[in-house]
């Protein structure tokens, strides 16, 4: 977990970012850290029934990962802004749907769900910030 060849793989690779908790409300750092990724190149996918938009960043809103992988072709990274209780639900998600990476962002922290992602091959990075991680890479030439 927090491998730095793991952070460099999905920064290098990723092109397709599924954003779990996206809020479509100004201010919200799910929203700021999405944009960005956006302005560098990765398309996002808004993961969040309960927005009141139905598209956040021009990007169409999906209610589930299910929904998110059945409308586009591949989803690397499943990106999570949601409170912790959440994350086993959303790491059985990635394990079925078979998505290669799992970002759990500052303050997004489970053990155990990480460890189930991990041992089903899952590359893991937990309280991390994947817009910190970005601008670092990018700013040490995409060295980890």
């Amino acid at each position: 977990m927090n491998e730095p060849e793991t952070i460099r793989e999905i920064l290098k690779n990723a092109k397709t970012i599924a954003v779990v908790g996206l809020s479509d409300k100004p201010g919200r750092p799910s929203l700021s850290v999405a944009h960005y990724m956006q302005q560098h190149g990765y398309r996002i996918l808004p993961v969040n029934p309960k927005a009141k938009s139905r598209t956040i960043l021009g990007e169409p809103v999906f209610n589930s990962l299910d929904e998110a992988c059945a409308a586009v072709r591949k989803v690397d990274v499943v990106d999570v802004f949601r409170d912790p209780v959440y994350v086993p639900e959303i790491v059985k998600d990635v394990i079925r749907l078979k998505i290669p990476y799992l970002w759990l962002q500052e303050g997004v922290c489970h053990d155990e769900a990480a460890g189930w992602a991990e041992a089903d091959g899952v590359g893991v990075v937990m309280d991390r910030c994947i817009l910190k991680a970005h601008a670092a890479w990018s700013r040490d030439g995409g060295r980890p």
